[in-house]
């Protein structure tokens, strides 16, 4: 069984912000944020033990590498393969116009 490394984009760090920064300053819950940042590492490192067993995301962008998705509550983290290093990318509300974002 492959071992995978684990990166992390600044994208994604921008975007844990904002949303972070949504639940504890506009809804005024720090319960929320941290439950969120815990489930999302969590599910990071779950997903790390086989990250090629998720589907690829079916984009309207063509990508030598294709997204792949953690659902976390509400938020979809995106992430791509490359040889043995899985980069996380971006952290998007599932709400959002992903075609159009990603």
């Amino acid at each position: 069984m492959a071992s995978f490394e684990l990166r992390y984009s600044p994208l994604f760090y921008e975007d844990l912000d904002k949303i972070t920064d949504y639940l504890l300053f506009e809804l005024k819950n720090e319960l929320a944020a941290k439950t969120l940042i815990n489930n999302a590492e969590a599910a990071i490192k779950k997903r790390l033990a086989s990250p090629l067993s998720a589907t690829p995301y079916q984009s309207v962008g063509s990508r030598p590498h294709p997204y792949r998705r953690i659902l976390v509550g509400n938020c979809l983290i995106f992430y791509v393969v490359v040889d043995n290093v899985m980069i996380i990318r971006r952290m998007l509300y599932g709400r959002r116009d992903l075609d159009r974002i990603l």
